[in-house]
């Protein structure tokens, strides 16, 4: 017995459908060439042939062998069960004599088109059928009226079979004529993009489903072998984790006590600092105490490749692969330039679901942010993200590189307001050196002290000193000492 839905066989599609396609309509897929309709339409099928159901393919746009050709570069066999009907001209005569080498789609009539689809639907009787494309049948027609027209009687007449059927079109027609929109059950656009470096960038909206509520807005896909995959917009209040609120220490019994204790899970902490202040290296250590304390750990690595990431931090006693290999620590390598914001949220989404994962660490925003260019409004990616994964009880640690050294600095996107907690880092200049110094100065749950800290790195890992209670201005970089004891840490504190 098939259902009131005809899954897609795109996971993610059939999530923002509510389902999938609503049976016995007409949807329309738009989108320009190369932005994945074929490859959409092909899964449609095959899901409709692993339902056991009836299916064809109308292509007036391809030859059958090149639809089948595609369909081999990701794995699939067009066989019996999805009969492929090429519509082809009565008669090809190639006239040399006037140098014509291609027959346009124009010289086959429309009311001799349109009775060969019918034929064919007669013959097959399918509960699925995908119309390759609507931009031939608008040639064909010669005019919006009589395309209309024909779109209609094409609506009616596979009404009679109760089919479910999609209708591709190349987006090839004057940008304001609406006219499939209207006639349409449902619509379905999809979008390419080249940004100014990195991959093309694809996304999809569900311009319009009639009676069914669905996700709107854009959601971004890829196309790889083996299909679509298509992640929908992460939409932080769809999730819900009932979890006990407790207090999480890093292990260095300084760093907890000017955080008040520790920081709370289901929480965000942001560590934002000039670069080379060890920002990563604290996101390790809390990532280190969470492995310690049984849990499990994701890093996600935007900015410093992995072995010398590894090397880094094994010479201060955090053995990142031993993690790793044990099952400890899910490790992934981001890539900016090729992943796009909806990939990324789809990849933490599955580690905190398939794993377990209860502390998140996001290595740096400045390269999640750089996945986000050309967005608008990429704080509200963020936002999603971070409220999601608060909501599930994980506890996420997320780096900000900020420019310059010392004094005035600014940050790439300001993100202060959005984490529960702020940990800001900052060089000085001491007696000739260049000292780090560390202080808390937001924490939502619960009180922090208002000190600023030395800190050093080390053979032995993060040391912190005592509160710089004795120095004035340390923030700007150049402080002024104002005291008489010995304040500041020495090379045997590390």
């Amino acid at each position: 017995m098939t259902t009131a839905k005809a899954a897609t066989g795109i996971a993610g599609l059939d999530d923002i459908l509510g389902g999938g396609l609503t049976r016995s309509h007409i949807f329309l897929l738009e989108g320009q060439p190369g932005a994945g309709k074929t490859t959409v339409a092909l899964q449609f099928l095959l899901e409709g042939v692993a339902q056991d159901e009836t299916c064809l393919y109308i292509t007036l746009s391809e030859t059958a062998k090149e639809l089948r050709e595609g369909a081999r570069s990701h794995g699939w066999e067009l066989d019996e069960r999805v009969t492929v009907f090429e519509l082809t001209p009565p008669e090809l005569v190639l006239d040399l004599q006037q140098q014509q080498s291609l027959l346009y789609s124009s010289d086959l009539e429309l009311g001799e088109a349109t009775r060969q689809i019918f034929d064919e639907v007669e013959r097959v009787k399918p509960s699925r059928v995908v119309l390759d494309s609507l931009s031939e049948v608008r040639l064909l027609a010669q005019g919006s009226l009589r395309y209309r027209r024909q779109i209609l009687a094409i609506k009616h007449y596979f009404a009679r079979f109760h089919a479910t059927v999609l209708l591709l079109d190349d987006m090839t027609s004057e940008p304001l004529d609406k006219t499939l929109h209207s006639i349409a059950h449902g619509v379905i656009r999809l979008e390419e993009t080249a940004p100014d470096y990195g991959a093309e960038r694809r996304r999809l909206r569900i311009m319009k489903f009639r009676g069914q509520k669905y996700r709107g807005g854009y959601h971004d896909f890829t196309i790889q072998s083996g299909g679509i995959h298509v992640y929908p917009r992460l939409v932080a209040a769809e999730h819900r984790a009932t979890y006990e609120r407790t207090q999480l220490t890093s292990g260095i019994t300084e760093l907890d006590a000017l955080l008040g204790g520790g920081v709370e899970n289901g929480s965000s902490t942001l560590i934002i600092g000039p670069a080379g202040t060890g920002k990563s290296l604290i996101s390790m250590v809390f990532a280190a105490a969470a492995v310690a304390r049984g849990e499990k750990v994701a890093l996600f690595i935007f900015d410093e490749e992995l072995s010398l990431l590894f090397e880094r931090m094994k010479k201060l006693g955090i053995d990142l692969p031993a993690y790793q290999q044990r099952g400890e620590m899910v490790i992934h390598q981001v890539d900016a330039a090729e992943q796009s914001p909806g990939e990324f949220a789809h990849m933490v989404r599955n580690s905190v679901n398939l794993h377990g994962i209860k502390t998140v660490v996001i290595d740096s925003i400045n390269g999640y942010h750089a996945a986000m260019m050309g967005e608008k409004t990429p704080v509200l990616h963020i936002h999603e993200l971070l409220l999601y994964l608060n909501r599930l009880g994980a506890s996420t640690f997320m780096t900000v590189a900020q420019q310059g050294v010392v004094g005035d600095m600014k940050a790439p996107v300001d993100i202060t307001y959005l984490a529960d907690t702020v940990i800001l880092l900052r060089y000085f200049e001491a007696l000739g050196n260049v000292r780090r110094a560390v202080s808390v100065i937001k924490k939502r749950f619960g009180g922090h002290e208002n000190t600023i800290r030395e800190y050093t790195i080390g053979g032995q890992g993060l040391t912190l000193g005592g509160p710089l209670s004795a120095f004035q201005g340390v923030l700007r970089g150049v402080p002024t000492y104002v005291g008489e004891a010995r304040p500041l840490l020495d090379a045997d504190d590390q």
